[in-house]
């Protein structure tokens, strides 16, 4: 007989109702194991069929996952976790929020956008914004056959999840890598696996050690967000030839687009059979736009749009108009080349004062440290607010990162000061060779 008292009910709602009950008033904890199937059924006196869908049940709701060998547990972290963020002094210089300059970004103000109302029935997408689109992923070697419009990079990637895993299921992610994904992952009930990251992408033997119990991997082939790291040629070579041989659904996140400062290079081939990848207007054209688009398979194109047919319908097609009407600009091309200025000064005033740091692309740089929160907490009183990298980590090391979008080349030498004579200062807050 089982010794547990918190599991009652002769129906798949009830059994399932008691187990939530039990969570909740603290007689389960995250991690515990739940009963097999066949015992619980013993006990309770019903069928095997019963307890499995109360199983089911609770799995849907992103309570339990079942874990191979290990059985069916209560899952770590609550499926919905609201963020905390913390919040910059009033006083402290800004390099934690990862925004674009807003001086960098196009000024809607002095535009007029001819646009007309769209009416129930019309196109879901804009076909010049769709022409854009296909055009920018042919040029980098990405399929364009099926292009969908989402609203921003994240609500892309969460479609394609929905439409192609269960909770439970096992992602590869970077590590570090962007909360946003985290958190997503989280929520939807799904278990990240870290795959180390260095300044060329994923670690290759890393990834060959988390495919085969995974479902999915997302990637960013560009401006990783925290690190910056970028696909090099060899690398994406390497990559493509692990995928190659695994059924794995493949995501790629290139948020920073065409301000990333780096070639976009993917892991997608003709051959590959599920695979989507995402390109945010965001950090370009401005987060406000809300528009990203989606180049994918045949069939994740097809439940994407067919999803949204039954929720959200369309994305605006006044912000598809604004973003055909100012993509063709050149401003982003300015502005790549003003980001990786400053992103470049950061890296080489750090590396005169023997501090390690990372940053092949992107708006952030990535420095190791020993002791994140008073690293933080020391450069507050220096006047700078920075982002402690433990919301990025899953096994990774310390680091802090800096978001390098409004630091000019003389903000750089003075950041890169005050960080060393806190580093010189205490030795509590050594950097990692």
């Amino acid at each position: 007989m089982l010794e547990q008292n918190y599991i009652s009910g002769a129906t798949a709602v009830n059994i399932a109702g008691s187990v939530e009950a039990a969570l909740a008033g603290g007689r389960l904890a995250r991690g515990d194991a739940l009963p097999p199937v066949r015992l619980l059924a013993g006990e309770l006196g019903v069928s095997g069929a019963t307890v499995a869908a109360a199983y089911r049940l609770l799995q849907d709701r992103g309570v339990i996952v079942t874990d191979g060998r290990r059985g069916t547990r209560v899952r770590h972290a609550a499926p919905i976790a609201v963020p905390t963020e913390s919040v910059v002094p009033h006083g402290a210089r800004d390099l934690a929020d990862g925004n674009p300059d807003p001086k960098l970004l196009p000024d809607l103000r002095k535009r007029h956008f001819k646009v007309r109302q769209r009416l129930y029935g019309d196109d879901l997408n804009d076909p010049d914004l769709l022409a854009l689109a296909r055009e920018q992923f042919r040029e980098d070697g990405v399929p364009a056959d099926h292009v969908s419009v989402v609203s921003g990079a994240l609500d892309g990637i969460e479609r394609v999840l929905r439409e192609h895993l269960r909770a439970g299921d096992r992602v590869a992610v970077e590590d570090p890598g962007f909360t946003g994904i985290l958190d997503l992952l989280n929520a939807l009930a799904l278990v990240s696996v870290p795959v180390a990251v260095d300044d060329e992408g994923l670690v290759p033997s890393e990834l060959r050690r988390a495919l085969p119990s995974c479902k999915a991997l997302i990637v960013t082939p560009r401006a990783q967000n925290p690190t910056g790291a970028a696909h090099s040629p060899r690398r994406a070579r390497e990559l493509r030839a692990l995928l190659a041989s695994r059924d794995v659904l493949l995501i790629e996140d290139d948020h920073a687009g065409p301000v990333a400062g780096a070639e976009y290079r993917t892991l997608v081939d003709r051959t590959s059979e599920n695979w989507a990848v995402v390109r945010s207007v965001s950090k370009s054209l401005g987060p406000d736009l809300r528009v990203a688009l989606l180049a994918s398979d045949a069939q994740t194109h097809a439940r994407v749009e067919g999803r949204q047919t039954l929720g959200i319908r369309w994305v605006s097609h006044v912000l598809q108009r604004i973003v055909v009407a100012i993509w063709r600009d050149r401003a982003p091309l300015r502005a790549q080349r003003i980001y990786t200025e400053r992103r470049e000064a950061l890296l080489r005033e750090l590396r005169q004062r023997g501090i390690a740091a990372h940053g092949a692309s992107g708006l952030n740089v990535w420095i190791p440290v020993a002791e994140e929160s008073a690293t933080v907490q020391a450069l507050v009183q220096k006047g700078w607010g920075v982002k402690a990298g433990e919301r990025y980590r899953v096994a990774s090391p310390p680091a802090i990162r800096v978001t390098i979008s409004g630091l000019s080349v003389r903000d750089a030498a003075r950041f890169a000061e005050d960080l060393e004579e806190i580093v010189r200062g205490r030795s509590a807050l050594s950097l990692s060779p």
